[in-house]
């Protein structure tokens, strides 16, 4: 996200943005939501799955969107663009559940919510007999995948950006 947005004081706002315009255009009527909860109640954590087929937004999605987006992001739209695109065409086409994102808030992270909410969706892809599909933008988080049975698929170059690395997990059959 950085490379979309450097200004470290506006990356957040545009963040926020653009999940929102995520899911409201492409994810949340797929069913493929789900959160943790705090002590507090509050949510802790989020995963967006898109179910086998669904992966890939229909074109009147895609048009609805463009207002959005460009509110969302301004200018960076354009790069967005670009990462969705170069993503598309390094994506699997064989059935599974797409991972299209997992975060925790701050106070969060290292408490297992997202191990949870891996968990969760993983035990339902061996339970359909589906492979499961992710993009990682860094690195140094594959190892954390590859703990749940995912295999880097190699590296994605995004043009006059950063590198994002696919990662294929098949079901584990009981």
């Amino acid at each position: 996200m950085a490379w979309i947005v450097p200004d470290e004081h506006a990356r957040p706002g545009a963040l926020q943005r653009m999940f929102v315009v995520g899911l409201r255009f492409h994810h949340l009527g797929l069913g493929g939501v789900e959160v943790t909860e705090a002590a507090s109640g509050r949510i802790a954590g989020a995963a967006v799955w898109n179910p086998p087929g669904r992966w890939k937004s229909s074109r009147a999605a895609e048009l609805l969107s463009v207002p959005a987006e460009l509110l969302a992001l301004g200018r960076a739209a354009r790069l967005a663009g670009i990462v969705d695109d170069t993503l598309s065409q390094a994506h699997p086409e064989e059935p599974h559940w797409y991972l299209s994102e997992i975060g925790t808030g701050r106070q969060a992270r290292g408490l297992g919510h997202g191990s949870a909410l891996l968990r969760s969706r993983l035990r339902r892809c061996d339970a359909e007999d589906m492979p499961a599909y992710l993009e990682s933008s860094k690195r140094g988080n594959l190892p954390y995948y590859e703990r749940f049975g995912f295999v880097s698929t190699g590296e994605i170059r995004i043009p006059d950006g950063p590198s994002l690395w696919g990662m294929w997990r098949e079901p584990r059959r009981s």
